[in-house]
C-alpha cells in the first residue's frame, strides 16, 4: 500500500472517529449523510383531485353527469398529468387509493401513478359511479415524495386521493393445514413447518436446470467385446443392465452406467459415448459464494411427457435432496402437447396408434390446435393425450410418496400471463390457460382429482401461480379447497423497479404484489415467490414488509439468472443467504418431515466458522463503515444499538463480528473500532482475536 493511500485512510479514520465522538457529545443529532427533513405530512392525507398541481376542475365529463363528488368538482385525467407531494419521516410503505370513476371502457382501462418517478399500475374497471380504486402499497422514501398520475391510457375521473400508512394483515392467520384431507404425514409436517416460519423468515431456494442442460461429455464408451463401460484411462463403470437397448444397426448398448462416486452417465446415441448433466451447477455456485446451500431445490417433470419421454433421473435427485440432505423439494411441470393434433391418433378404445417422438413437434405455448377444454371430455384426442401425460407424472410422484418425500407441486403455472381483466386467456403464455379462467380452473380440479383419487397420491402440497395485474387476477385462483400455497413469479430485472436505483439488478421486494396476493386469497394461504430473476434484497423485504414464504431463483442457461451480473449483485446474494432472516439448508429442522419442524436448528450466526472478524454491518466486507457503526452503537445506542430504531443498527451477529479486541472477552468498546482501523491501515495483520 502506498504512503498516499495510507495517509488518506488515516485522515478518513480520524474524521469518522471525530464524527461519532462528536455525536456522543451532542454536536451532531443525525447520522452522516442525512438531510434535515421537512415537516412530516399527517396521514391519512386526502387531496381533492382538482387541487393537485396542474389539475383542472371538471363537474361533468362532457355530457355525462357524475353527481356526488366531494369538493368543488373533480379532475379528469386525459392527456396531461397532475401531481402532489407528501413528506414522510422514514422509508416506509403507504397505500394510495383514488376515489374515482372510469366510464370510457367497459373492459377496464390501465392507469398509472409515478411515485418519485417509479411507476405503479392498476386496471380501473368500468364504473359510472364514484368508487375506490386501490393503486396498492407503494414505498415512500424519507423526505419529500412526488405522487403523479400520468396518462398512459388515462381517461379516469379523480374525485380525491387518499395516502395512508399501510396496514398489513396478520400473516399468522394463513393456514398450515393441507387442502388434501388425506395428505401424508410428511406433507402435513412440511406444510406445518412452512406455516411456522411464514411472515418472519424467508426460505432460500434455487431451481436446477431440467432436461438435457449443463451437459458434460466424457470418454466413457461401451466395449461390446468386453461387455464393459470403460474410459480412455482404462477405468470401468458399473452398467445398468436394465437399460439394455439396440441401435438401428442392431448393436447392443446400455443407456446408463455409474461411476465409483455414484455419478450416473447416459449414453449419447450420436457420439456413442457417455455423458452427464451437471444439475448441481447452480447450488454449487451458491455454496461457493455464500457458504450455504438453499433450503429448497426446484425441479421439473418436463422429461416425462408422452411421445418423447426420457429418464433424466429427476425423481432420484429429489429423493436424495430430501432424504440425504434434509432439503425441501418443489417442482413445476412443463407438460407439452402436440403442436398439430394430426400427429396424434387413438383407436376407439383410447389406445395410442400414432404419436411423434420428435420433441420439436410439441409445445407448452399457445401455438397449438390442442383444445384445452377437451381434456375433460372423454373420447377426444386431447382427453387421451393428457390422460397419458398424467399417468407418466403419477409414476414419478408415486416414487416420491413411496420414499416418504413430500412435494411442493406447481403445475399449470403462470396461468394469466399478461393482464387479462376479462379472464379470456388472451394474455396467456401456455396452452393450459389459453381458453380462459373457467377452463383453467376446471383443468386444475381435474388434475387434482386424478392424482389424488385415481392414483392415490397424497404427498403433494399444491401451489398455484397468480399475478396481480388487477383485482380480476384473483379469478385465476381455483379456491381454498384445491390450493395450499399461492405464488408470484418475479421477472422484472430491467423494468418496474421501485427501489429508486437507475441501474444494476432490480432487488425490489414487490410488496404491492405480495399484499395483493394476500388479499386475493383472504390471507388464508401463504404467499411465495416460486420463480425469480433477481433475488430481493433483505433490506427491501424488511423495509417493504414483504416476507415471501420462499424465493427460488431460475437456473443459469442462456440467461445467467443466479451467477450473472445482469440479474444478481453477488454481495446481495451473499448477504441474503447469510442473513438471520433467511433459512438455508443447514437451518432446516431435523424433524422437518415428522413433527412439523418443532426441532428448530439454532441460528448459525454465532458459530465461529461463520464469523468475518471486523464486519460490524454484516455486508461481507471489512471497511471504515464497520468502525463507524461500532462507535455509533456505543454512543447512540437508542438508535444504532442492537435494539435501536435505525434500520442500519448493529445486529447481534454484527456485535459478534466486531468484538475483535482482547480475545473478545468483553462487549464491544471503542478499542474494537480502533483495532478495525488499525487493520485497514495494515498496522495489524489479522482481526481474529484468537490468532
Amino acid at each position: 500500500m502506498s504512503k498516499a493511500i495510507k495517509r488518506t485512510l488515516a485522515i478518513a479514520a480520524a474524521a469518522a472517529m471525530t464524527a461519532v465522538q462528536s455525536s456522543a457529545a451532542g454536536i451532531f443529532t443525525s447520522a452522516a449523510g442525512e438531510k434535515t427533513a421537512s415537516a412530516a405530512t399527517s396521514f391519512p392525507y386526502v387531496i381533492e383531485g382538482e387541487n393537485m398541481t396542474d389539475a383542472d376542475k371538471w363537474t361533468s365529463i362532457y355530457e355525462n353527469q357524475l353527481p356526488g363528488y366531494s369538493g368543488e368538482g373533480f379532475w379528469y385525467l386525459t392527456a396531461s398529468p397532475a401531481s402532489f407531494e407528501v413528506t414522510v419521516p422514514e422509508d416506509g410503505m403507504y397505500s394510495i387509493v383514488v376515489h374515482g370513476a372510469q366510464i370510457l371502457n367497459e373492459e377496464g382501462r390501465q392507469q398509472a401513478v409515478l411515485v418519485n418517478g417509479i411507476k405503479y399500475t392498476t386496471v380501473a374497471d368500468y364504473s359510472n359511479k364514484w368508487k375506490d380504486y386501490n393503486f396498492g402499497v407503494v414505498r415512500l422514501r424519507k423526505g419529500v415524495n412526488e405522487i403523479k398520475f400520468v396518462s398512459e391510457y388515462g381517461y379516469m375521473a379523480v374525485d380525491y386521493v387518499t395516502v395512508a400508512e399501510a396496514e398489513f394483515p396478520d400473516l399468522s392467520k394463513a393456514t398450515g393445514e393441507t387442502c388434501d384431507p388425506k395428505a401424508t404425514p410428511e406433507a402435513k409436517s412440511l406444510l406445518k413447518y412452512l406455516n411456522s416460519v411464514y411472515g418472519e423468515y424467508i426460505l432460500s431456494g434455487q431451481q436446477e436446470i431440467y432436461g438435457g442442460g449443463h451437459g458434460v461429455s466424457t470418454s466413457i464408451r461401451y466395449d461390446a467385446q468386453k461387455d464393459a463401460c470403460i474410459d480412455e484411462a482404462g477405468n470401468t463403470y458399473e452398467i445398468d443392465r436394465d437399460s439394455k437397448d439396440t441401435d438401428e444397426q442392431g448393436n447392443t448398448f446400455y443407456w446408463h452406467c455409474t461411476g465409483p462416486d455414484g455419478q450416473v452417465y447416459t449414453y449419447n446415441s450420436q457420439n456413442h459415448n457417455y455423458g452427464y448433466n451437471d444439475y448441481d451447477t447452480e447450488c454449487r455456485y451458491l455454496k461457493e459464494l455464500t457458504g450455504r446451500y438453499p433450503a429448497i431445490r426446484g425441479f421439473d417433470f418436463n422429461c416425462h411427457n408422452p411421445g418423447f419421454a426420457w429418464e433424466d433421473g429427476v425423481t432420484d435427485r429429489m429423493i436424495s435432496w430430501a432424504k440425504d440432505n434434509n432439503g425441501i423439494c418443489t417442482a413445476s411441470w412443463h407438460v407439452t402437447v402436440p403442436k398439430d393434433m394430426s400427429d396424434f391418433e387413438v383407436d376407439k378404445d383410447g389406445n395410442i396408434t400414432k404419436i411423434s417422438n420428435d420433441w420439436q413437434a410439441y409445445t407448452y405455448a399457445t401455438q397449438t390446435d390442442f383444445v384445452t377444454a377437451n381434456v375433460m371430455v372423454e373420447g377426444t384426442k386431447e382427453y387421451y393425450f393428457f390422460k397419458e401425460a398424467m399417468k407418466l407424472l403419477a409414476e414419478q410422484i408415486g416414487k416420491l410418496q413411496d420414499a416418504g418425500v413430500p412435494l411442493i407441486f406447481r403445475p399449470l403455472h403462470e396461468a394469466e400471463g399478461n393482464a387479462d381483466p376479462e379472464g379470456t386467456g388472451k394474455g396467456s403464455w401456455f396452452w393450459w390457460s389459453k381458453e380462459g379462467t373457467k377452463v383453467y380452473n376446471d383443468l386444475w380440479k381435474y388434475l387434482y382429482k386424478t392424482l389424488t383419487e385415481e392414483y392415490g397420491l397424497h404427498n403433494i402440497i399444491w401451489e398455484q401461480n397468480l399475478y396481480a395485474w388487477s383485482p380480476a387476477s384473483a379469478n385465476w385462483y381455483t379456491g381454498d379447497e384445491w390450493v395450499d400455497i399461492v405464488g408470484f413469479d418475479k421477472y422484472n430485472t430491467v423494468y418496474n423497479r421501485h427501489d429508486g436505483k437507475l441501474s444494476g439488478p432490480n432487488e425490489d421486494a414487490e410488496s404491492g404484489i405480495f399484499w395483493s396476493l394476500v388479499d386475493y386469497v383472504g390471507n388464508r394461504k401463504m404467499v411465495s415467490m416460486p420463480e425469480n430473476s433477481t433475488i430481493p434484497s433483505m433490506d427491501n423485504m424488511l423495509t417493504e414488509n414483504a416476507m415471501w414464504l420462499y424465493f427460488c431463483t431460475w437456473y443459469d442457461d442462456g440467461e445467467k439468472f443466479i451467477s450473472g451480473k445482469d440479474y444478481q449483485d453477488a454481495h446481495t446474494v451473499k448477504a441474503v443467504f447469510q442473513s438471520e432472516k433467511c433459512i438455508t439448508l443447514d437451518e432446516l429442522p431435523a424433524d422437518l418431515y415428522k413433527n412439523g419442524g418443532t426441532d428448530i436448528v439454532e441460528p448459525k450466526t454465532d458459530d465461529d466458522k461463520d464469523i468475518l472478524w471486523g464486519d460490524a454491518d454484516c455486508d461481507g466486507f471489512v471497511k471504515m463503515n464497520d468502525a463507524v457503526l461500532v462507535m455509533q452503537s456505543i454512543s447512540n445506542g437508542d438508535r444504532f444499538g442492537e435494539d435501536g430504531t435505525d434500520k442500519n443498527r448493529i445486529t447481534a451477529k454484527g456485535k459478534r463480528n466486531a468484538n475483535v479486541y482482547e480475545n473478545a472477552t468483553s462487549s464491544i468498546t471503542p478499542q474494537d473500532a480502533l483495532k478495525i482501523q488499525e487493520f485497514l491501515l495494515q498496522k495489524v495483520a489479522t482481526l481474529d482475536p484468537n490468532a
